[in-house]
């Protein structure tokens, strides 16, 4: 009897490609997003970055700099209205 193998990607074990980078923890997230945010980027950052980030965590670190981002403006408006 053959035994059937789950062939699912999500819980396949990591590769040991070198090639392939391995994923970037949130911080590294977060400074790609803010490095966007300027639209400075080096061709080879960018190239790393598409293959080490999380798009989940790209998107969760872009909603928090823009949260704080817009926060900081809105403060920074009160202080000098005064109100």
């Amino acid at each position: 009897m053959i035994a059937m193998q789950n062939h699912d990607p999500r819980h396949a074990p990591p590769s040991n490609d070198p090639a392939t980078p391995p994923r970037a923890g949130f911080l590294a997230t977060l400074r790609a997003v803010l490095w966007s945010f300027v639209g400075i980027r080096r061709r080879h950052d960018y190239e790393h970055d598409s293959r080490s980030l999380d798009p989940r965590a790209v998107v969760l670190a872009g909603l928090l700099a823009g949260l704080a981002f817009v926060l900081t403006l809105v403060a920074v408006v009160r202080l000098i209205v005064g109100g």
